[in-house]
């Protein structure tokens, strides 16, 4: 042939179609099989392409909080840098500095919000790419069956509605929260904490994940090699919210990251079973924090941490951390020695599994859940479930959870019973959890040293 390139032969029909005969005969196994996921989740991410804009087209738009967003940040558009001034329809601007430059863009792309349709295409392009970065988390951890992601990722009215229905802030920190986590999983910390910590400036829900952060960068590193990883984290908020710290520090302050915030009843998803005085009462609120620190101790201290560390080992470089026998030997822990390094299979499993308990603990003790606050949950409550240890909890227990949770964030106005209902998923759930293996991998090292003592 001219040019001495030699083409390639191409594929014997004969292969495509034994190929094709096989996946056929085990097409009951596509849908049972984590082997199946990329291609299952390549399928209904094209199809959801076709959901959105249909949605988008067919189902009527709701104003809730679009228009106050644009007058929040109209505000900082035309001078105003006081977070004390700031305002909208729907009350006072409470969220950080993020979320303003994000919206401004967003402003400015929409005809100064106007052009809702936009938005609403805008919103899809966000779903979509949250779709693929929480696709691809599911697909290199290999934990639950492909036909979940029918059910539970693509299936849901609710998430549909809050990203091109509502145009709401949450699925915006959301899916930058996923690209974080996604940069875990590749090991670019700093990186991932960089894009953490934009998610954190959108809106402040990101921060219950924060807990099994700190926790993985201690194991990653100890508390000496994590610092510089905390301060850009912290560095990145100071500089995001320079323009308004400058004017008012306080103010900002307290509205951004406001944690004593109010709720009101009506809206609430998770306690509409309690009397309303309890509800509002600031003791409740502060037995909710105490169990929530409570459990992310508890978790800390006997699901998270190698049995036999000690908190004082977390905090040393991993190659000065002194194994004991006890982890060594522990039953739960699987280790195989290549290359001189201590391989654990599931070490990206436990990574996400940590990230994503974190971040429900959070939710089972929140204070109020609204009902765009079921994004800051949905998209993990399949591996949450998958990746518990009890492994004779049958397919169809788990798919009911995931039913009764979606039954519940779907019913509006929330009653005595769908608040309990909920309350009842996560208990179980939470339980699932505590049985579910979450050590991380340990060095070559450090196991050595271990025997040797």
């Amino acid at each position: 042939m001219a040019g001495g390139v030699k083409k390639k032969s191409p594929v014997p029909p004969s292969r495509v179609l034994a190929t094709l005969r096989l996946l056929w005969q085990d097409k009951h196994l596509i849908l049972f099989k984590a082997e199946y996921t990329l291609l299952v989740t390549s399928v209904l991410w094209f199809l959801e392409i076709g959901v959105n804009i249909w949605i988008i087209q067919k189902v009527a738009y709701t104003e809730i909080d679009w228009k106050a967003y644009m007058d929040e940040v109209e505000g900082v558009i035309n001078g105003t840098y006081d977070y004390t001034k700031l305002k909208g329809d729907t009350g006072p601007l409470v969220y950080p500095a993020g979320f303003v430059y994000i919206f401004t863009a967003l402003y400015y792309i929409t005809n100064r919000g106007l052009n809702i349709r936009l938005a609403q295409y805008l919103f899809a392009v966000f779903y979509l790419l949250t779709l693929l970065l929480v696709f691809r988390i599911y697909h290199r951890t290999k934990k639950v069956p492909p036909y979940v992601f029918f059910f539970v990722c693509c299936a849901s009215y609710r998430i549909h509605s809050i990203f091109v229905l509502r145009l709401f802030n949450d699925p915006v920190a959301m899916m930058m929260l996923f690209g974080a986590v996604n940069l875990f999983l590749d090991r670019h910390w700093s990186l991932g904490c960089g894009l953490y910590s934009l998610a954190v400036s959108v809106k402040m829900n990101v921060l219950l994940f924060a807990p099994g952060l700190l926790f993985l960068l201690l194991s990653e590193f100890g508390l000496i090699k994590a610092i510089p990883k905390l301060f850009l984290c912290a560095a990145i908020q100071f500089l995001l919210g320079l323009p308004f710290l400058m004017e008012n520090p306080i103010g900002y302050m307290t509205r951004a990251f406001d944690l004593g915030r109010q709720f009101m009843f009506k809206w609430t998803v998770n306690w509409r079973f309690l009397p309303e005085w309890l509800f509002l009462s600031r003791h409740f609120h502060l037995v909710l924090l105490a169990a929530h620190l409570i459990a992310l101790l508890l978790f800390f201290l006997r699901r998270w941490k190698r049995p036999g560390d000690s908190v004082l080992d977390l905090l040393k470089e991993p190659g000065k951390r002194v194994l004991p026998a006890q982890a060594l030997s522990s039953d739960h822990i699987l280790l195989s020695i290549k290359n001189n390094v201590v391989n654990v299979p599931n070490s990206l499993t436990q990574m996400v599994q940590i990230l994503f308990t974190s971040n429900f603990i959070g939710m089972c003790f929140s204070r109020s859940l609204h009902y765009q606050f079921y994004v800051w949950y949905f998209h993990t409550l399949p591996f949450l479930l998958w990746s518990a240890g009890v492994k004779k909890l049958a397919h169809l227990l788990r798919v009911l959870i995931l039913g009764l949770v979606e039954l519940s964030w779907n019913t509006y106005p929330s009653t005595i019973y769908s608040s309990a209902a909920l309350h009842v998923c996560h208990l179980i759930m939470l339980l699932f959890l505590w049985f579910a293996p979450a050590h991380l991998p340990i060095p070559a090292s450090q196991r050595e040293k271990g025997k040797s003592q």
